[in-house]
Formats: C-alpha cells, structure tokens, sequence
C-alpha cells in the first residue's frame, strides 16, 4: 500500500483534506471518520490520519473529485480545544540526596534524551559549546555559558557597529515572507473583526511537503514542566533563526548553520528556562558576543519577527522549522541537532493549536528588554564613547582653526616678500642702467685702470698683440700742453722683462680694444716696428 500525498486546511466551519491520487479508480474510494480518526483507501493508496480534535458529524460532510488535480477533497469540521496557561507552578525547595547529586542530565526536545555525547564527544565537540553535556547539570551550564559570553563579548566591535551603522539600517529596512503575510493577516482582522485560523495564508512548497511525508508520526508524553519548556526552546530557536534570515535576506549561506545554533542557547548549551524574559536576555547577550553584525536594534527585530510567526500560528512555525531542519541536514556536523531538537518539534507543532501560540506571541510581546539588563555595560561603554568622540570632533576643530591662521599668516608674508622683491629689483635695474652708462662713458678709463700698475713716471702704455709701447697719442697731448716729450724708444728695460710683461698681461686681462682707436693702435704698431728694426 502507498500512502498518498495530502493537505490540510481548516477555516471556522470545515477541516478540508485533499489527497492526490493519481493511479486510483474513482468508483473504489472508501472513507471513514470517527472520533479523531480519518482513514482514506483507494487502492493502491491508503491514508490513516490521527486527528488533535474530534470530528464532528452533522451531515454537512461533502467530497469532490478533480480529475485535472487528481486530488480528492473531503471537508470535515473539527471541535477546539482549551485555553493554555503560562503562569509557572512554584515549588518548595526540597533537600536532594547525594545519591542524586550527580545524575546523568538530560536535554533535546522536552529533556527526553541522555548519553547521547557520552559515546560521540570527539564528533560532535564542534556542535555544541558544553563539554560533558551528559554530566553537567543545568545550573553549571548556566554559569559556563555567561562566562563565556562575557569572554567572548569585543568592546571594539559593539562600537564599530553601533557608530557605522549603514549596513545594519539596511538589514533592518529588509522584509522576510512573514511579513507580507503579517500584514495580510491584520488587515483582514481589521475588516471582519473576527478571528479565525489564518493557516491558508501560508503555503508549503512540494520539497517542504517531501519533507513532512519523511517524518514518523508519533505522540510526546510531556509533563507540565516539560511542555513549558518546550514551548519556551520554540522561541529561542525562532529568535536564532529570525535573525539568521534577516541578516542573509534569505539567501542561506555556509555560516547559516552557524548563526542559528551559536545564537539559541538552548541548541549549544541545552539551556533550560523559566521564563520568557530571561530567553531575551540569553538571545541578547549572544547577538552582541558572536555574530557578525552586533547591534541592540537587530534584537529588538528579530523579537518582533518571531512575535509575527507566533501570531501566523503554527503553519507559519512549521514552515520555519522546516527551513532549519534543511539548513542542519546540508550541514555534516549540525545534522545531530536534528534528531535532538528540529525533527521532533516539525513533528510536535502540527498537534499544537494556534492559540497556544498566539497567547505565547503575547507573552513575548509583553517583555521589555533594555540594554542594562544584558549584564555588557553596553550604556557606560557607549556614553564613553561618544565623549571620546566629542573631544575628537572638538580636537579637529581647533586644528583646522589654527591651520587656516597659519594659512593666512603666510600668504601675508609671501605678498610682502613679493612686494619688497619688486622694489629691490628695481633699484638694481636703475644701478645696472646707470654701471652701463659709466661705462659707455668712459671705457678708456677701464683701459687705464688695468694699465696702471705696469706704468711707470705717469707714462701710458699701449696693448697691442701682446706687445707694449708708449702711447703716441698720449704723447703728442702732453707736447701739445707745453710737456717735455719722452724718448720714443722703447722703455729701459730689457728684451725678456718686456716678454715677460706681455705674458703676464695675457694671462691676467684680456683688454678689448676702444672702438675708434684702432688707426691710432695702428700707427703706433708701424712706428715702433720701424724704430726697434736697426737695434734687430
């Protein structure tokens, strides 16, 4: 026998199961409820359903046959059932004995599992954050856990993510599939004032409903305490995976595994609760120690995200749980979680009635969490913060205060500096003019001025191609004013003295000869030829 593909949907007056049956005659359907049985048989095809409520029979049942869908409907009415209380029995505290001071410690969904990591420590150690989880005790995890948290929490980056907050405002700014069905959700409550199972506002996909076909019905026999403490693991778990999906925008990716499990105490460290304030407090602290984006607001978001799953109802959860079962399935080491946790509650959520979790929406929405009770110091940490950061800010400002007088300062002097090289260049302009003049003037006197110390008795000497003679001209205007004229002949000295002479003055001037003196150079150069000829 096969058991067919089926859904199930309900609305205020009729529960609908639709069964494809795609190799069924429709004349051999046999159908049968009673109670909170269903049985469904088309052969080859056989469906047996343990209902959570009773059906009722007031001949109103009806079914239909698509053969284009292949899918067999059947409407049935189902009864509800009570109210949930939340309220928490206390006990009196009672002596333990020794013999049951140290007994193996229980956890997975509802504490029914044990010795579990007694044979598979070395595998599963990357799993969870507890050594020895089969011998430690739920007040010894509680202590290792905050101590660790407190090692692990980074002052730099809170504050990294707290003053740069782009990427965080817009992980905010994104919108899961829970949200357009929240909204769905409200606005039909606005309009019929009226509530009712909103389970067809959520679908499942084909490979979710493979999914659910692959899990073993079965029954939980969960005292009071442990089905509190199931319901209060569910919002842990919920909150680890809300912000997984928001921080990814629903692209899963390696680390997906990760996030869920390091932020759900109750996946790493078997956490126990009591309350759903101290399950905010346990999420809160994790968010800011381990993840990548570590922010106050990201809490707070991902609190209200899992109050719209609660509110969906269990369909909603469901879906989540699925999500996570397949994330942990794809991942080697994190599979076990399933087989403690995920399978049994993807099981368990399908019995639970919506208004259980509604009334658990409520209590959570009714938690106030601030940034003190998180035990971090976040608010002296980040009131230091910001003072450092107004004394920087203040620091800069003088800075570039100062930098501008400077600025100005040394332009004033640059334009002084010009204006001063200005006039100095000018007076050197005048001063070179006035040097060329001078020299225009008076170039023979230039001549002299070199001459001078090879003169003797006032007598002026001429330069000619290296030669030395007495200048004629000068000669003649000395005869001219009443003067003795002095020898022609060349000077009392010696052949190599004037040799000698001529050297030096070639090596220590080079005099250039006054324009309009060259006919005078000349007749001087002929005369004293023609008088040192015959001493030759």
């Amino acid at each position: 026998m096969l058991t067919p593909a089926f859904d199930l949907s309900q609305d205020p007056d009729f529960l609908t199961i639709a069964i494809r049956v795609p190799y069924a005659r429709v004349s051999e359907f046999d159908v049968y409820f009673e109670g909170s049985d269903f049985k469904f048989y088309a052969k080859p095809y056989f469906l047996r359903l343990t209902l959570p409520g009773r059906i009722v029979e007031n001949g109103s049942e009806q079914g239909s046959y698509d053969a284009d869908k292949d899918a067999s409907e059947i409407p049935e009415e189902v009864d509800d059932d009570e109210e949930f209380d939340w309220e928490i029995e206390q006990t009196p505290y009672e002596e333990v004995s020794e013999s049951a001071l140290n007994p193996q410690c229980h956890y997975g969904f509802g504490n029914l599992r044990s010795g579990v990591f007694q044979r598979l420590q070395d595998e599963l150690s990357d799993v969870i954050d507890i050594k020895n989880p089969d011998f430690t005790p739920a007040a010894e995890r509680r202590q290792k856990r905050l101590a660790a948290e407190l090692a692990k929490f980074d002052p730099d980056h809170y504050l990294a993510d707290f003053f740069e907050d782009e990427a965080i405002e817009q992980i905010l700014k994104y919108n899961p599939w829970w949200t357009d069905k929240y909204s769905k959700m409200k606005a039909f409550l606005e309009k019929s004032q009226e509530e009712e199972n909103h389970a067809a506002l959520v679908s499942f996909s084909e490979e979710e409903k493979y999914q659910l076909r692959k899990f073993v019905n079965k029954s939980y026999l969960l005292d009071k305490k442990a089905c509190r403490q199931v319901y209060y693991s569910l919002i842990d778990i919920l909150l680890a995976y809300c912000y997984e999906t928001r921080v990814t925008e629903g692209e899963k990716n390696v680390e997906s595994a990760w996030n869920i499990r390091k932020l759900s105490p109750t996946l790493c460290w078997f956490e126990t609760w009591t309350n759903v304030h101290e399950i905010m407090v346990s999420f809160g602290r994790r968010v800011l120690c381990y993840p990548l984006y570590r922010h106050f607001k990201l809490v707070m978001k991902a609190c209200s995200d899992t109050i719209k799953i609660l509110q969906l109802g269990k369909s909603a959860v469901l879906k989540c749980l699925l999500d996570i079962h397949k994330i942990f399935q794809e991942n080697d080491p994190a599979y076990i979680l399933n087989d403690l946790y995920i399978s049994d509650y993807c099981v368990w959520i399908q019995k639970v009635k919506s208004k259980k979790l509604a009334a658990l929406a409520e209590a959570l929405k009714e938690v106030s969490l601030t940034k003190a009770q998180l035990g971090l110091e976040l608010e002296e940490l980040e009131a230091a913060a910001l003072l450092v950061q107004e004394e920087e800010t203040a620091l800069k400002a003088a800075h570039s205060v100062s930098g501008q007088q400077t600025l100005c300062s040394s332009s004033e002097a640059s334009d002084s500096e010009d204006s001063d090289s200005t006039v100095s260049s000018g007076n050197e302009d005048s001063d070179s003019d006035s040097e060329q003049d001078e020299l225009k003037d008076s170039p023979s006197e230039t001549v002299n001025s070199l001459q001078g110390p090879f003169l003797e008795e006032s007598s002026a000497l001429l330069i000619v191609d290296g030669g030395v003679c007495r200048n004629t001209a000068v000669q003649e205007s000395d005869a001219s004013q009443g003067k003795p004229l002095a020898s022609s002949q060349p000077l009392g000295v010696s052949g190599p003295l004037i040799e000698e002479l001529e050297e030096q003055l070639k090596t220590t001037v080079q005099v250039s000869e006054p324009k309009g003196t060259t006919a005078v150079n000349h007749s001087n150069m002929q005369e004293r030829d023609g008088r040192q000829t015959p001493n030759d």
